[in-house]
């Protein structure tokens, strides 16, 4: 195996396979490069095809737009103090929604947001930092904007999810890719003050 980058995490990267090339592969296709998280996720190929999968049916199962998995990634990832999957969804939110919604949900800030977003921001910070605290009545504001259980269970499953996608990465120690913070809107950027340093050099 060869020394890894300490830019791509604390584990030995795996000598390439056909199933590590489509990773590889369909990151270069949708970013232009090979992401550092992704050379993690090469040592099991299929758990992050899985993983995504998964992922995909619960957006679909809740009904996400866009913007809406941007607001509950964002606010996943800023609760548990992830710099990469923030640099990364919040200036997709960014794009989506405006940099004042990203920062607002990257900083957790409630006041700009609508009632949908609000609902969802404030549901993914209670999934994501103490899901034994939750009530109930935590589930009103979604119910409020028009979620139904089952897509209520959809998201928080999506949630709980994209937690242990960013705490897997923050585990093993890939650096936020460079392009990602060099790329962040300067709200973004600005917000996104804690975790992993971002890698000196573009990926």
């Amino acid at each position: 195996m060869e020394p890894t980058n300490p830019s791509h995490g604390f584990l030995e990267e795996p000598p390439i396979s056909p199933e590590i090339q489509a990773l590889f592969d369909a990151d270069v296709a949708d970013h232009g490069y090979v992401m550092n998280l992704t050379r993690v996720w090469a040592q099991a190929p299929a758990a992050k095809v899985a993983l995504f999968g998964l992922l995909a049916d619960m957006a679909q199962l809740a009904g996400l737009t866009f913007r809406q998995r941007g607001i509950l990634i964002s606010a996943t990832a800023s609760t548990v103090g992830d710099a990469y999957c923030s640099l990364a969804w919040g200036a997709r939110l960014a794009t989506a929604a405006g940099d004042h919604v990203a920062d607002a949900v990257l900083r957790g800030d409630d006041e700009p947001l609508e009632a949908a977003d609000l609902a969802l921001a404030r549901w993914a910070r209670a999934v994501a930092a103490d899901p034994n605290a939750t009530t109930p009545a935590d589930l009103e504001p979604l119910r409020a904007v028009g979620f139904d259980d089952r897509q209520i269970f959809a998201v928080t499953v999506f949630v709980a999810l994209r937690r242990a996608f960013s705490t897997v990465n923050d585990a093993l120690g890939p650096a936020p890719d460079r392009q990602l913070r060099d790329d962040a809107p300067g709200a973004v950027d600005t917000a996104v003050s804690y975790g992993r340093t971002a890698a000196e050099l573009p990926s």
